[in-house]
């Protein structure tokens, strides 16, 4: 997990950076207050981990994403297609821009999701052995 969190900490200090430069702090602060769900929804995925960890914490934990990896060049394909989309949709550049806070929090809880299932099963698994 630390090649993504390395890429999502870097992408969300550019999206910050390009953020601020093209919109301003105010309505930066606005298109994050649009995304206050997702951001709830990624606040319950940490806090869920965080319990899973603290549970499995001295336990060696099985990886059962290993099969499961998505490429960064899949990745960087699956964004190139959404921005096409959303430059039509969102007329225009600055609309395509505005998407990427949303980008970045559903590709946080996507990584969260994938994580928390594994840490799950490694629960389910333990409670088994017991």
């Amino acid at each position: 997990m630390n090649k993504p969190k390395n890429l999502f900490i870097l992408t969300f200090i550019a999206i910050f950076t390009i953020y601020l430069y093209i919109f301003g702090q105010i309505k930066t602060l606005e298109l994050i207050k649009e995304q206050y769900l997702f951001i709830l929804v990624l606040f319950s995925l940490t806090i869920l981990l965080i319990y899973f960890k603290i549970k499995l914490k001295g336990y060696e934990i099985v990886n059962f994403n290993a099969n499961n990896q998505l490429s960064l060049k899949s990745a960087i394909l699956f964004f190139l297609l959404f921005q096409v989309i959303d430059y039509y949709n969102e007329e225009g550049f600055i609309g395509m821009i505005s998407q990427w806070f949303l980008y970045w929090i559903m590709g946080v809880i996507a990584l969260l999701l994938m994580e928390n299932i594994n840490y799950y099963k490694n629960y389910k698994i333990r409670q088994r052995l017991k």
